[in-house]
């Protein structure tokens, strides 16, 4: 038989293995408490990971873009220059045509032959081409049509004659050829 204080003895204990079974309220809270700042930060990380790697790539592609800009700007720097030349070697081939048109070939014409062959060679190391527009169908985006004439036997939209030669600066055009263009049959 048990006595009333064996009892009591049961229940303090039983009472005791509660109390040490059940979760401590104060110390849950602060490690859920830890868990949620852990899990903030966490995220706050993740987001400033992920600016960092955007900005990281938006510089890259800044320095990619500002490359390709200071090339182009290179290749074509010599683009004003050249335009001024133009009306130079314009007026030193209509030099040589008219000496040809005379049948002259004395020093002064060969000398004026000499320099234009300079200046056409100087723009060619840089980048600068003559468009061959003679015989070749009509471009809006390479020739600027003076005047339609009709030909015989030729094609419609074929470039005539050149008025004034047009130039390329590597694949952009510097000048348009003056062209005179076929226009067609003439109508009766």
């Amino acid at each position: 038989m048990t006595s009333n204080a064996d009892a009591g003895r049961e229940k303090t204990t039983a009472n005791d293995q509660a109390a040490d079974n059940r979760p401590d309220n104060d110390g849950a809270t602060a490690v859920l408490e830890d868990l949620e700042t852990l899990r903030t930060r966490a995220q706050e990380r993740d987001q400033f990971l992920e600016l960092l790697q955007r900005t990281q790539a938006d510089f890259e592609n800044y320095q990619k873009r500002n490359q390709r800009e200071r090339e182009q700007e290179r290749k074509y720097m010599h683009r004003a220059l050249a335009f001024d030349l133009l009306p130079v070697i314009d007026n030193l081939e209509r030099a040589a045509a008219a000496a040809k048109t005379a049948h002259e070939t004395g020093p002064l014409v060969q000398g004026v032959k000499m320099v234009l062959d300079q200046f056409l060679n100087l723009l060619q190391r840089h980048g600068i081409s003559r468009i061959d527009a003679e015989g070749k169908p009509f471009d809006p985006n390479l020739h600027q049509a003076m005047m339609k004439q009709p030909a015989p036997e030729v094609p419609p939209t074929t470039v005539l004659t050149v008025l004034e030669n047009g130039y390329l600066i590597h694949d952009r055009v510097l000048r348009p050829a003056r062209v005179v263009v076929y226009a067609g049959p003439e109508e009766s």
